[in-house]
Formats: structure tokens, sequence, C-alpha cells
């Protein structure tokens, strides 16, 4: 029997391991490879949200330690004031039985001779490690238990539905609050509380980690997700104890009395007052402390926000751009753009030692020392240790500033006291004359990442408001049209001179509207290691209405010149890959970052906005340009899941299930790829929402549509140039990341978009458009979180 939504398509499942708590699953009725009960109890509607709860459906995910306990809980609702409660209990009449738990018994039939039983005894290290999943309902009177979408008992209590309200605990361990009493042990992925009862086809498609909302439950814990936090927010005080620990995606019950015990205190969490202001200097007043856990709360419960990608922690990455990447001390230094509440445009620094996982160190730098807040620009590691920060002044006619660490902490930075280094005469623009008095423009906006070269220091500033003022017009002068980069030289970091433009730009590869900002010039190692010297180096830039783009050619060192030989986009459609960002590392890597621009609307009512993209290597292979996403990103993988070979008929589609679906990385291969062959992410089980990848074989173009996917952003077909020797397979590796979806072919090309779809869209699916059978080798990593919220 096919539950997948769709009566052509198929289910592809890897085996499941202890880690799987977090995968996507569907229940057909039997169990999985792995023992995965989830368990549900349904009772009725509620009206407002904080009106008693009376029908309910009570749901977790569960794997037993072994089959010899007896009367523990995996999810108890019990009134703190007398002992009245409902839960799901597991061999406390029979052994190996699950049964409706309840206070004296007054809703559980005690006549469970005829009842499923998990198996015989077995001692726990013969027992299969697998996840099972149950359901408990109450309407009323009637009580129905299911387990794993199958009907096990039907029968009507004695007495009708308890009253729950805000005198209630949730345990789970004991069946219920009297000391003594029996506990579960065993892991627990996810439990959720309905205020209604769920009928059998909303069983059926209950999925853990998806398909839900926090408004539509009474109380839901992702424990893979977010640990403790209950993301409903109703039950804001949480205590672990006995043993109850949360180990890697699942809550873990063992040890001498494993207890997870939740209660709801009022106005704690959902509403807490906020000091008009306050300081570093003084005491932090106890309504900061509750009003930050509340954000960081908020954040983690955001279905945008991504789970590995970079995101600005607070406030509003508008504009976003990633700046003065670094590398140094053994730790990976990163700026990054943002509008701070009540201050200006800043520098928040961050900094890892594996690229997956930042510190947070204090901002770097932000408006004062004759500026009013800082732009972009770059970072610069000198032979003695020492990091300079190159960025835009603001407003008005600052021009461009230098910034320099304090001590090898590199948590302290002082401004140059020779700022503006490059003055500007207007906002981004400096006029002056030549020495025969001609009419001389250049750009003081956005400067590069400076570089020596023989005792002298290098910096680039881009052209967007020089382009502005003289490009535009009709009969603009030919070198004002365009993207340009302007050289600047020093010997002091103190005084620059201008050398003029840094390449000659050629209107075959880019038109007259295009711009050039945000640059960043480095040299290409031969290989993703960064051994080897390619002899060439890499501009990085963006223009505004195209996004970001690069050049490749030789550095002519005796005239200060850059050559380009080749020319390419990192975005097509539009400008969503947006303000490269760069460093050269210990081990010779260029590794680069850019801003995801496409923010949903309203962003600004989330607390956060700015996304980066995964940090790619890039290298030149002696042809072209070469990109992959670094190699620690695999440090994040949890469980493996490789399907083989999915053949897929004319017009049908095969699930790839076992793995987060909007937190995990996927490889697929094909022999002679064409557009028949689709895979689809963030796909919803009736296929309304989806975003569709495929390599065009006819026009060589690999190629994302998001024009399914959600009713926020930019929903575009984008495609990638991207040509296959003959009898080359496609080789793709798919990042999916909440809002964030990657796309990296045959480490030659990228697409990288954000989508919006709804949260129960987390499915994965490869499509067959063609009239003959496809074959697709697949595998898939549920990935870790990396962001601390």
């Amino acid at each position: 029997m096919n539950k997948s939504g769709s009566r052509h398509s198929h289910v592809l499942h890897g085996s499941v391991s202890l880690l799987s708590l977090v995968a996507a699953f569907r229940s057909l009725g039997c169990l999985l490879p792995g023992t995965l009960l989830c368990l549900f109890t349904v009772v009725g509607q509620t009206g407002a949200q904080e009106s008693p709860l009376h029908n309910k459906t009570m749901v977790a995910w569960v794997q037993l330690d072994d089959l010899d306990q007896r009367g523990g809980s995996v999810l108890t609702i019990n009134d703190t004031r007398v002992d009245r409660f409902d839960a799901i209990v597991f061999g406390e009449l029979r052994a190996g039985t699950w049964m409706p738990g309840s206070n004296g018994f007054q809703r559980t039939q005690q006549d469970q001779s005829t009842w499923f039983t998990e198996s015989e005894k077995r001692p726990v290290a013969a027992l299969p490690r697998e996840w099972i999943c149950m359901a408990l309902t109450y309407s009323g009177r009637q009580v129905r238990l299911y387990r794993n979408g199958q009907l096990l008992a039907d029968y009507e209590a004695e007495t009708p539905e308890c009253e729950f309200d805000r005198h209630s605990a949730i345990l789970i361990g004991p069946r219920h609050l009297r000391p003594g009493v029996e506990v579960f042990r065993g892991k627990v992925r996810e439990i959720r509380v309905y205020p209604r009862a769920l009928g059998q086809e909303a069983i059926d498609q209950l999925v853990p980690g998806v398909g839900v909302e926090a408004s539509d439950l009474w109380a839901w814990w992702d424990f893979a997700a977010t640990g403790t936090y209950e993301r409903t927010g109703r039950f804001n005080q949480v205590t672990l104890t006995g043993g109850a620990a949360i180990e890697g995606d699942a809550l873990v019950l063992k040890g001498e009395r494993p207890t997870l015990l939740a209660k709801q205190v009022v106005g704690e969490s959902k509403q807490t007052a906020v000091p008009t202001s306050w300081s570093v200097d003084e005491a932090v007043p106890e309504a900061v402390v509750a009003s930050s856990r509340v954000l960081r709360e908020k954040l983690l419960s955001d279905s945008t926000r991504p789970y590995y990608h970079f995101c600005v922690p607070e406030d509003q990455g508008m504009p976003g751009d990633p700046n003065g990447c670094f590398y140094a001390n053994g730790r990976y230094h990163l700026m990054y753009l943002y509008r701070r509440a009540g201050t200006g445009f800043c520098w928040g620094h961050v900094s890892s030692s594996d690229l997956l996982h930042w510190r947070h160190h204090a901002d770097a730098i932000g408006p004062g020392d004759g500026d009013e807040g800082c732009f972009s620009g770059g970072a610069f590691v000198d032979d003695d240790g020492s990091v300079h920060l190159s960025y835009w002044m603001l407003w008005g006619a600052k021009g461009i500033g230098l910034a320099s660490s304090l001590g090898k902490s590199l948590e302290n930075w002082k401004k140059s006291a020779a700022n503006p280094v490059i003055r500007s005469t207007e906002f981004g623009v400096t006029e002056t004359k030549t020495d025969d008095g001609q009419k001389l423009a250049y750009g003081s906006a956005d400067p590069s990442n400076i570089w020596k070269h023989q005792g002298r220091y290098y910096m680039l500033t881009g052209n967007l408001p020089v382009l502005n003022k003289y490009g535009r017009q009709d009969g603009a002068a030919v070198d004002m049209r365009g993207d340009r980069a302007y050289l600047f030289e020093s010997t002091d970091l103190v005084t620059w001179a201008y050398l003029g433009p840094f390449y000659e730009r050629d209107s075959e590869w880019t038109d007259d509207s295009e711009d050039n900002m945000c640059p960043s010039f480095l040299p290409l190692p031969a290989a993703p290691d960064g051994s080897g010297d390619s002899g060439k180096h890499l501009l990085l830039f963006i223009s505004h209405n195209r996004g970001c783009q690069y050049y490749v050619g030789e550095y002519d060192t005796q005239r200060q010149k850059f050559v380009p030989e080749r020319h390419g986009r990192m975005t097509w459609v539009d400008n969503t890959y947006f303000a490269p960002e760069a460093l050269v590392d210990q081990r010779g890597r260029q590794i680069m970052w850019a801003w995801l621009t496409d923010n949903p609307a309203g962003d600004e009512q989330r607390g956060w906005s700015g996304v980066y993209g995964l940090p790619r290597t890039l290298w030149w292979d002696g042809q072209q340009l070469r990109m992959r996403p670094v190699p620690e990103v695999k440090q994040l993988r949890a469980v493996e899941r490789d399907w083989g070979l999915a053949e897929v008929p004319p017009q049908q589609g095969v699930w790839l299930e076992d793995v987060q679906g909007d937190c995990c990385e996927l490889q697929l291969s094909m022999k002679d790829p064409s557009s028949s062959s689709v895979l689809r992410v963030r796909a919803d089980p009736k296929m309304q929402q989806f975003c569709e990848i495929y390599y065009d074989a006819d026009k060589q173009l690999l190629c994302m549509d998001t024009t399914k996917s959600g009713n926020d952003g930019r929903q575009v077909l984008e495609t990638a140039p991207l040509t296959l020797e003959p009898g080359e397979r496609l080789e793709l590796r798919v990042f999916v990341d909440r809002s964030v979806i990657e796309v990296y072919a045959n480490d030659r090309q990228a697409i990288c978009r954000r989508v919006y779809p709804a949260e129960t869209s987390n499915r994965i699916q490869i499509f067959n458009r063609g009239e003959s059978q496809v074959t697709v080798q697949a595998k898939g990593w549920t990935l870790h979180p990396s962001n601390p919220f």
C-alpha cells in the first residue's frame, strides 16, 4: 500500500540507525527496518489557545532500550493539583504491551489479553534498535490505540476525557507525578500534543520533524532541532533529572530515574519586560536575561533560519555583506555587515577553527572616530601578524578608512588616525585633476582586501558611484561605462596614491549597466587543498544588478595591472548570490563566502536577517575555475543513507526517505543525465510545493526551478552553463538547509538560492519526466546543526 501522496510514487529507505530520529520517514502500517515507535493520544477540539485541553492527540516517536521494562511513560499529561493524568505507558499491566495510562485505570481497558505485544523477552544486546510510531487517541469516552498507523485497540472508557489547563505538567519517564513509580528507558525523538482528535488519515501523515506549525499544537518538543525548548512556548520551565539528557538528536532516558518534567510558569517566557536602556557597565537586569532567552527561543523556532549556513545572530543584515575575512593564529575570522539597532552600520565579528562553528566576538568596527557607520571592505594580515581592515566610511564625502588590530587576541580594533586614507569629494566618488589639469574621477567606495608586493601595499576600490554619476547617461565616455576597479598603492598604510584602473573591461563579458563593487583579489591555487601555484589570480566582485561574478587572469606586477583571461558568473537570473568575500588560509586554499540577498517579506519582524552561502574552496585546474564546499562540511554528516541505484519508471517518482528533508546533504550520480531526471527537494506529500534540480543536456545547463517553492521570496528558474565531456557522469551535491538550497555539479558549477515553502514541505523525490526508465545513484546524510540558535 502506497501512502506517499501519489499513486505513481515509490519509497526508498536506507538502513535506520540510532541517530535516525531526525530522519523524516513514513509509516506504511508496518515497521521500518529498525523499531521506531510513534505514540499518539488523541482527544478533541479546543477553543482559544489558552482554553482547557479536552480532546487531544499525544504523539511521541521513541525507541526502547529493552522489552522487560514495566510501567514507564513516554508522554504523560499530569494535573499538578490532583493525581489525574493521561499517559502512553509501556508494559504496566501486560509485559511488552503499550497501553493508555490513566489515574486509577479510569480510562484504561485492563483486559489486554488480545492486545499486540512487541515480542518475547530478549536481552538488550539482542534487541534491534528500531524506532516505532504508536498512537493512543481519546475523543470523549472513545479511546483508540495505534502502532505505526495500525489500529491496535478501540474501546469506550469508564469516564470521559480529562480537562487539562495551565496547572498541567508534561512528564517523560515516570508515568505520573507520584514518587516511586516506574520509569521508561530508551530514547525519544519528538513528542506532540494536538488540541483535537486526529483521524486515521492525519495519523498516517505524521512525520517526525516536519508537517506541523507550533500554533497548531498544545505542546511540542523536537529534541533533534531545539533540545529541551518547548516550541509552542507554553511549557517554559523544563528540567532533566536522574540521568535524562539530550544526546545527539534525541532525549535519552537512562540512569537511576531519568525524568523530563515541564511546567507552565505564566509570564516567564511568553512576555517579558525589557529595560528601555542599559549598558555593559551596569549589572545585567533580570528582564534582559529573560528577554535574551526568549529571543533565542524565537530564533530556534523560525522555520526560515538555517541550521548550518552562517546567519547574522540578531538584528538586520540588510545589507548583510560578508566582510573582512582572514586566517590568523589557527582560526578563521569573518566580519559581517549589519545595521545595529540604535547605532548604525557595524561589522560584527566571528571566528572559527573549522569554518562551521563560530565564536561571537564584540563588533570590530562601527560608527565613530570620524564616520557615521561602516560599509563593505576587506582584511589583510601583515608580515608581523597585525591585521588591518579596510572599509567604506559613511556617510557623505568621507572615503576609505582603515582599522588595525590591537594585540594578538584580535578582539580589539582601532581606526587609523589618518582616516579617510582615500578621501571622497562626494559619496563614493573622488574628483581631482591630473598633472596637466584634466578632470579625473575615481571610486572611493567598497575597498578590497589589501595585498603586499615587494614591500608595498595595494588596494582596490569599487566604481558604482562613479558609474551612476558619469557612465549611465547617453553619450557617456567609454571609460566610464560598465565595471571598473581602481588601484591604489602605499608604503606605510597611511598615504595612498592612485595608480589608475586595474584592468581593461571587455564588453563581450559584461554590459554597460554593470558595476564592480565588493572586490576581492587573491592568488588561485592549482588544487582544492591549496597546493600548487596556478599562476593565476581571481578577482571576485558584484554588479548590483547581476550579482556575484569573477575574472581569472594574470597579475602583471611590473605594470601593476590585472589581465583578465576568463569571465564567469555565480548568479544568472538575478542577484541572489551577492557580495563575495574571500581569504587564503595557511594551506593556500582560497575560500569564499557570499550573501544570499533574497530575504522573506517582513523579515524585520523576525529579529534577524542575513544568511551566507557555504564556504567554497576555489582553484584553477589550468582550464577553468573549479569550486566545491570546503571538506570541513563533511564533519556535519550524522546519518548516512545509501539508496543505491534508484530505478525510476517513466512519469513516476521515487521518494528518498530517512534523511531530514530540511537539513541534509544529497549526492546523486547519473550516467546519461537529461532534463527528464529531476530531483525535487522541500516537497510536500501532495507535490503542490517543491524545488526542482536537473540538468538540461540539450542546452548544457544546470537548472534550479523555485517557481513552486512557496509564496515568498523570488520564484524563478535559474540556469547555469555546464558542459559535460562525452561519457562524463553528472555528479551533484545538494545541500538543503531550511530556506537555503545549494547545488554543486562536477566541481565546476553551483547555484545557490533561498526558498520559502511551508514547513510541511520536507520530502525528497527523484521524478522521471521522460518516456523511458532512468537510473540514478543516490546517497544522503542528515546533517548536524552548527548554528548556536
